[in-house]
């Protein structure tokens, strides 16, 4: 006791003899141990707060939850979540990182990153423009008797609560659409025109019924006769009708206002909106001008690799090379079916070959399906299925036209799409042990499509592609995503008039005339997306280069592509540090060997 007074005593007078004693002491930082619960608990509850305000994505990760609800999409949602995102975004940047390991340092830059651009889009207001030429809710609600899971009668009267539902959200959307054109946050017109029709696909498809065609054979005739009769009055007397309603709106009351300039930055603000989504979507701080350089560099480079494909199988130059492909009778689809048959056996017979290329090999299950008409401008896709694989994969082939099209690119992209590109790295991102849910279930798209590009590769390694048309395929396919560089800079920085754009990709030979008028319509309505593929695909092979040379005979693409993999979707310059740090460990466990 008296000690302790002493020492009280002692501190009070030297902090009346000294100026300084006023001056404020800092306070001790709390451990690492209290700082990393403190991050983990906000990662858990910003993820929760996510699942909830956005049901739809809590079914496709497999939390049935919110099953049957859709959300709250009006402007006052939207600013709800901006100002929870905004309180989010104080916490985390009030957590000090310091004396974190890599793994939770990397988790809490990119939560505190993509709030910030979360923030940055919300000023740019870029909500206002939920629809394009690709679609939008209405193409998404149509997706819901796809995307929901229907094995019990639970889950057939959640889908009904979300049928009723809809009338509700598509009335949200009108409110969002016309905030937009009052600000004048519009899409290009003549792609607005194309949304009514998305709608009355939509409508003469009628695919809200689909549940009531697949029921498990458990359920009882009197339950499958009031589920199907509660599903077809919902489908008849509320969602038609709020699918006829959507589309009159936006014929009478959004297509007047569209825009008639194809660029993002004829909008307001629109230099720093074009860089802002060069930023999101390639996570890089490239200019126009530079991508611009980049694709017609690597458009060079790759014409130069098919011009000795082509000397190679016995052609004088290319041109005789690819005319001989692309008439070539065997490369034309005798139907829809024909092109969905295609996709399927590429990724089967990729399957068995997957140890040649990881130690770490996923088990969820993919399937191929054919786009729905109503959504035939969409591009082919992949959409992940559920962690525990009940729900699997799917890849979703463009099968409009189909006499138009060709299965020259098929093996290529049914990598891309399937494994070893998109449903192998999305499966293994969804299951990795330690990392917060944010990180299984997000990414960037400079990560994801640029693995799945350099995963078209990967076929080559391990002895595929060896019809030389299928291997000018694969050329072709890469030739493609250079051509995004350009054409989309041009649309979007250099004034290209959309004839210009069909007119280069046309003279590219990169794709077939179907694929052409929806991909220039696709890069106008989604800015600087094209161009993540292809600069996402130069950093990984980048990064093995690098690797290769530095590891020389120790190097193991096997082991590097699990490196690659192992922290989920990140951004390129943290993918770079990453496979950096790992390259210097893999040495020095070489030297202690």
């Amino acid at each position: 006791m008296t000690t302790q007074r002493f020492a009280t005593a002692f501190l009070l007078a030297a902090f009346v003899s000294s100026p300084a004693a006023f001056a404020k002491v800092p306070k001790a930082a709390p451990p690492v141990s209290e700082r990393l619960a403190t991050q983990n608990a906000l990662f858990e509850e910003a993820w929760q707060t996510n699942l909830k305000l956005s049901p739809t994505l809590a079914t496709a990760v497999g939390d049935y939850r919110y099953n049957d609800q859709l959300g709250d999409n009006s402007l006052e949602a939207i600013a709800k979540r901006h100002e929870i995102n905004a309180g989010f975004l104080a916490r985390i940047k009030a957590i000090d990182a310091t004396g974190f390991s890599e793994e939770d340092r990397t988790s809490h830059d990119l939560f505190l990153r993509n709030l910030q651009e979360g923030m940055n889009d919300y000023d740019l207001k870029d909500y206002e423009m939920p629809v394009n030429a690709q679609g939008g809710i209405h193409t998404g609600l149509a997706d819901l008797p796809l995307s929901s899971p229907f094995d019990s009668v639970k889950h057939y009267e959640d889908y009904i609560a979300r049928l009723h539902q809809i009338p509700k959200a598509l009335l949200q959307t009108e409110d969002v659409l016309r905030a937009g054109v009052k600000d004048h946050l519009v899409i290009v017109r003549f792609l607005a025109e194309k949304i009514p029709a998305q709608c009355n696909g939509v409508i003469a498809a009628d695919p809200f019924l689909i549940p009531t065609k697949k029921f498990p054979a458990s359920f009882s005739d009197p339950d499958k006769t009031r589920l199907t009769d509660a599903i077809t009055t919902a489908v008849n007397t509320e969602v038609i009708p709020a699918y006829k309603q959507f589309a009159s709106f936006v014929t009478t009351d959004y297509v007047p206002y569209g825009r008639t300039t194809l660029s993002i930055e004829s909008l307001p603000d629109g230099k720093r909106r074009y860089q802002a989504a060069i930023r999101r979507l390639t996570t890089t701080n490239y200019t126009p001008a530079e991508i611009h350089a980049i694709g017609l560099k690597e458009f060079d480079r790759i014409v130069a690799e098919m011009t000795a494909l082509a000397k190679a199988n016995g052609y004088a130059d290319l041109a005789s090379f690819r005319e001989h492909v692309e008439k070539d009778p065997k490369y034309k689809p005798a139907s829809e079916q024909a092109i969905v048959d295609d996709f399927d056996h590429y990724i089967k017979q990729m399957r068995p070959k997957l140890p040649q290329l990881f130690t770490v090999i996923p088990s969820a299950p993919v399937t191929v399906e054919a786009i729905p008409d109503f959504q035939k401008a969409a591009a082919t896709h992949y959409q992940t299925g559920t962690p525990d694989g009940k729900r699997p994969g799917r890849v979703s082939v463009a099968v409009s036209d189909y006499q138009s099209r060709s299965l020259i690119n098929d093996e290529a992209v049914a990598y891309h799409e399937g494994i070893p590109g998109h449903h192998m790295q999305l499966s293994v991102q969804q299951t990795l042990p330690g990392l917060p849910e944010f990180r299984k279930h997000g990414g960037n798209s400079a990560y994801t499509e640029g693995w799945a590009l350099y995963a078209e590769q990967l076929g080559k390694e391990v002895g595929f592609y060896q019809d030389p048309g299928s291997d000018y395929g694969r050329l072709r396919s890469e030739l493609f995503r250079a051509v995004r560089l350009v054409v989309d800079t041009g649309i979007h920085d250099m004034g290209w008039s959309r004839d210009q754009v069909v007119e280069y990709m046309r003279q590219s030979h990169a794709v077939d005339e179907p694929t052409i008028q929806a991909e220039t319509d696709r890069y106008i309505s989604w800015p600087a997306q094209a161009c993540s593929y292809k600069l996402g695909q130069l950093k990984i092979r980048e990064l093995r280069a690098k690797a290769s040379k530095q590891l020389g005979s120790k190097f193991d693409e096997r082991t590097f592509h699990d490196e690659i993999l192992s922290g989920g979707s990140l951004p390129l310059d943290v993918l770079d540090a990453r496979v950096t740090r790992w390259i210097g460990a893999q040495q020095t466990k070489t030297a202690a060997n």
